[in-house]
């Protein structure tokens, strides 16, 4: 296979011989390529900046670093590599940090290896993932007790956009179903985590959805 088409992942997890077992089931798949591996938050965000990787799949509880932080980290220094958390915890607090710091995707490492390599592959395309076990419980907890009125609402455009989001479409295919350009659907996304006070593509849909703006079936990803 041409090496071009390969996703190129860094692999963060303190525990060696689930990062060796995480790393044998990615690499059984042909598009997946495992070119760095870390045990710690501070390593992990070397290697992404040094190895320009794909994507990074992080656990939550490191070493010198959370996934957490280096995802903060990530998106402070506008990296652009996708960032799935691949970890135990699924307890609110852990997920709703995870989306508003920025990542991608959240998968249980209760998953099959099947749904993970599938992560990996969504985060790559630009699509949000969230583990189907967690998606409707933090759907309920994201804005329980808030009203649409505490946000502003969003323009057709906008909608049109978060909509396309929703459905697992990238920046670039949803420019070619608008007819506008990468750079301006990137600045209608900017807009939308403004006014939705979100950290994510995967928080915003959620908090939209919630809010009765758009449709989405969350456990499709």
């Amino acid at each position: 296979m041409n090496k071009e088409y390969v996703i190129k992942v860094v692999l963060a997890d303190d525990h060696a011989v689930v990062r060796s077992g995480i790393k044998q089931f990615l690499e059984g798949s042909e598009l997946i390529r495992v070119i760095g591996e870390a045990d710690d938050g501070k390593i992990a965000l070397g290697l992404v900046q040094k190895l320009n990787p794909d994507v990074v799949v992080l656990d939550i509880q490191m070493p010198e670093a959370t996934g957490i932080e280096v995802t903060r980290e990530l998106r402070k220094l506008e990296s652009k590599v996708g960032i799935l958390i691949l970890t135990a915890y699924d307890d609110d607090p852990y997920i709703n940090a995870v989306l508003q710091a920025g990542a991608n995707g959240f998968v249980l490492k209760t998953a099959s290896p099947e749904e993970i390599i599938k992560g990996v592959k969504d985060v790559h395309d630009g699509k949000s993932v969230l583990d189907p076990a967690i998606a409707h419980r933090v759907l309920k907890n994201l804005t329980k007790g808030e009203d649409d009125y505490l946000y502003e609402h969003l323009t057709d455009r906008e909608h049109e956009v978060l909509a396309l989001v929703a459905k697992g479409f990238t920046n670039k295919a949803i420019g070619v179903q608008l007819s506008i350009s990468d750079r301006t659907v990137q600045g209608h996304l900017a807009h939308i985590f403004s006014k939705l006070q979100a950290g994510s593509r995967t928080e915003a849909v959620m908090k939209a959805v919630s809010l009765g703006w758009i449709q989405a079936d969350l456990t499709s990803s």
